[in-house]
């Protein structure tokens, strides 16, 4: 049974920062692309960063490159997506996916978790 679970979302004021994690099980971990999405009220559902097996190759939205930072440790079954220089609009529900391309970002996923509540205020 595939479960991913995040973690690591909360409150923060704008300019601060905030380290998402998501754990994976069920799935051959080290050979997945895997990605963080954000859901935000009134928008389409969009792909920020997606990362390769390995952790060598990236790729990341316009709307967040520069700030923010995917990675992953395959000994723990986790990816990680340290935010940076947080805006307002960067508010939303942030969930880890399992992918199955980098480029293009993708639309779709093979699997998703619940999602954590990230708020920035201004």
């Amino acid at each position: 049974q595939v479960q991913l679970v995040e973690s690591g979302g909360g409150l923060v004021q704008t300019g601060g920062s905030l380290r998402l994690s998501c754990t994976a099980s069920g799935f051959t971990f080290r050979t997945a692309f895997m990605s963080w999405h954000r859901q935000t009220p009134g928008k389409e559902r969009e792909c920020v960063a997606v990362v390769s097996g390995s952790g060598a190759t990236t790729n990341y939205g316009n709307s967040v490159k520069g700030r923010f930072t995917i990675s992953r440790d395959n000994a723990k079954n986790t990816v990680y997506l340290q935010m940076n220089s947080l805006k307002p609009e960067d508010t939303g529900v942030y969930f880890c996916a399992k992918v199955g391309q980098l480029w293009p970002l993708p639309e779709d996923f093979d699997y998703r978790g619940q999602g954590t509540q990230v708020t920035v205020s201004s």
